[in-house]
C-alpha cells in the first residue's frame, strides 16, 4: 500500500498543487519562478 497524498487549488491569483510520498526517495521538484523562494522551500523538504 502505498502512502501518498495529493491536494491541488487554483485561484484568481495562483495555482498550487503538492504531492508526497511518504516512502518516496526524498528527491523534490519545486517551481515557483523565484529562485530564492525554491531554495529556502527545498530546505523545508
Amino acid at each position: 500500500m502505498s502512502r501518498t497524498g495529493r491536494v491541488e487549488r487554483t485561484t484568481k491569483e495562483t495555482s498550487v498543487l503538492v504531492e508526497i510520498d511518504l516512502d518516496g526517495t526524498g528527491k523534490t521538484d519545486i517551481s515557483t519562478g523565484v529562485g530564492f523562494y525554491d531554495h529556502m522551500l527545498d530546505q523545508l523538504g
